[in-house]
């Protein structure tokens, strides 16, 4: 099981701590320092909708410029817009048996490990 997101983002430690409390254990990968790629964007978007994979709430979409904003219009943008700035990915991104969970929500995380 992998988790992805930045290692200071509020709603990747409330995972990470739900993670760490009920005793499953995953990898960590911070897009920070580690950053992302073409070939896991595109994994994820398999699964996903670019909509809900490229955060467009988030203080990082907000500060772009319109036009920037106007550009992404389908998945090839948003990847590139992502590998640019990885901050937009909708954060945290977990991977568990085959299966993308974006975000963090104790009832979904709880569903998905059955307790």
């Amino acid at each position: 099981m992998k988790l992805y997101g930045l290692t200071q983002c509020g709603t990747v430690q409330k995972a990470r701590a739900w993670l760490d409390t009920g005793g499953h254990a995953y990898d960590f990968h911070d897009f920070k320092s580690q950053g992302v790629s073409r070939e896991q964007l595109e994994v994820w978007l398999a699964q996903v909708p670019w909509e809900r994979l490229c955060n467009r709430a988030g203080l990082t979409w907000r500060a772009l410029p319109p036009e920037r904003k106007e550009a992404v219009t389908g998945p090839e943008q948003a990847i590139e817009l992502m590998l640019e700035k990885p901050s937009l990915i909708k954060r945290p991104v977990l991977e568990k048996d085959g299966q993308v969970e974006l975000g963090f929500s104790e009832k979904r995380y709880a569903a998905l490990f059955g307790v």
